[in-house]
């Protein structure tokens, strides 16, 4: 079965496409297939799976855990509609502090896969599910975040007052933040 790749604006940030096959009874498609990924340049081995729900206007983010517990993710939507967005964090690079931003869906079922050394948030925009997939198990002594709103970074998020976590209305900026990602 076939997937589209596309590499974003920041190209480690992939745009992933998957095709399904409708018939009579509704649809049928492959989600993750590591062979095809691999190919692709997504050779990262996946160590867990997470699923949260939101309500409309709920963001989470922006999160991160650093080295050694560096997660990659690949991010679906499989009920609803998200801004899903990712800011590279690693210093050095072209890009640090850029963000990449992009509407998934339950309908689409396109993914996002964002590499360790970015940082990871979503803006439910309906009711919404989220599926994602991780390299590194959850290690709490790694968690670290970025408050949504960093004036440097500037994610246009279309909201003024989303509905946040307590810590995460706590997150320091991007320069104050505890990351020990470089680019390479």
């Amino acid at each position: 079965m076939p997937f589209k790749f596309e590499n974003l604006a920041i190209p480690e940030i992939i745009l992933i496409t998957p095709k399904f096959f409708p018939d009579d009874r509704g649809a049928f498609g492959e989600t993750y297939k590591r062979s095809e990924f691999a190919g692709h340049g997504i050779q990262e081995n996946f160590v867990q799976d997470n699923q949260s729900v939101s309500e409309k206007g709920v963001l989470r983010g922006l999160h991160y855990q650093k080295n050694p517990k560096a997660q990659g993710k690949l991010i679906r939507c499989f009920l609803g509609k998200i801004l899903d967005i990712a800011v590279d964090i690693r210093r050095g690079s072209p890009s640090f502090g850029k963000w990449v931003g992009l509407i998934l869906d339950g309908e689409s079922a396109k993914m996002l896969y964002v590499p360790p050394g970015f940082a990871h948030g979503f803006l439910a925009l309906t009711k919404s599910m989220v599926l994602y997939k991780t390299t590194a198990e959850y290690a709490p002594d790694c968690e670290r975040g970025i408050i949504w709103n960093d004036p440097a970074i500037a994610v246009d998020w279309h909201i003024k007052n989303p509905t946040l976590a307590a810590k995460d209305m706590l997150h320091p900026l991007l320069k104050d933040s505890d990351n020990n990602f470089d680019f390479k």
